[in-house]
């Protein structure tokens, strides 16, 4: 079987196939100025594509297509005594590739922040054995390869035991976000993807209804995602891709939200 994806996003398709990806098409996203382009898993097989797998914490991998694929996220997988997580899964997966997250232990959940890290989320599933797929159910509408294995779910759910799971929302209206009590040394992890995004200085977060866009979020919507996450002690914040806030993050998380809020209100505007 044919595994078509869409290669700016690399989230799969269903056939047949639209005239464009919608959830490129969307204002959070971009459609190349060429126009749509389509590739497919053997395409990428074939152009050397392969899955690496590297140790971020111990009980924490990130998985990676190499050459990166569609928009280029890190997976995380999340490894517990009673099954692991498989988070934003990559646009890409192969036999070898799933081998190793199978030797890391079974895979009881896929499940990815938000629409753009759908990935070939069906085809891991199917690779490791049927393992089910959680989609919120405010994002529901944008799934382009309907499948057996996919759910719904709303709220907050903990998914393992320490592993809990809860949707700030913002990026998306169903956009979540991981809370790992374990990580980080028992100080806490959270998996924030594009919900709250680390930035490249390390000691800051950004807040974004579209990343490539600049398009931000409001104030209210700022301070609802912050206060959202500070229900739950966390020292480590992870991005989807290799970015990390590596200690205080809870803090950072909170002084970064009162910095946003301060500038779309125009507290600084004498600045500019």
């Amino acid at each position: 079987m044919t595994i078509t994806l869409c290669r700016t996003c690399a989230v799969e398709h269903a056939e047949p196939l639209p005239d464009v990806c919608a959830i490129c098409a969307d204002e959070r996203q971009w459609v190349p100025a060429a126009g749509q382009i389509w590739t497919t898993l053997e395409d990428l097989q074939d152009d050397g594509t392969t899955v690496v797998v590297s140790e971020l914490e111990p009980d924490l991998y990130g998985i990676a297509a190499r050459p990166a694929v569609g928009i280029g996220q890190l997976t995380k997988l999340l490894r517990t005594p009673a099954g692991n997580l498989l988070w934003d899964p990559i646009g890409y997966v192969d036999d070898a590739g799933a081998a190793r997250v199978a030797e890391l232990g079974p895979v009881a959940a896929i499940l990815a922040s938000h629409p753009h890290m759908y990935g070939v989320q069906v085809e891991w599933s199917r690779a490791l054995g049927g393992a089910p797929i959680l989609v919120p159910e405010a994002d529901a509408e944008w799934i382009a390869r309907p499948d057996d294995a996919i759910s719904t779910w709303s709220g907050t759910r903990e998914i393992l035991p320490g592993v809990t799971l809860f949707q700030p929302g913002g990026h998306f209206p169903g956009s979540t976000v991981v809370h790992w009590a374990a990580g980080a040394g028992g100080a806490g992890v959270l998996l924030a993807s594009d919900t709250i995004f680390a930035n490249p200085d390390r000691v800051s977060v950004s807040f974004m209804r579209s990343y490539p866009n600049r398009i931000p979020l409001s104030a209210a919507v700022v301070d609802r995602v912050a206060k959202a996450v500070s229900s739950y002690p966390f020292d480590r914040l992870y991005g989807n891709f290799d970015n990390v806030i590596p200690r205080d993050a809870a803090a950072i998380v909170r002084r970064s939200a009162d910095r946003h809020m301060a500038w779309v209100r125009g507290d600084f505007d004498h600045l500019t």
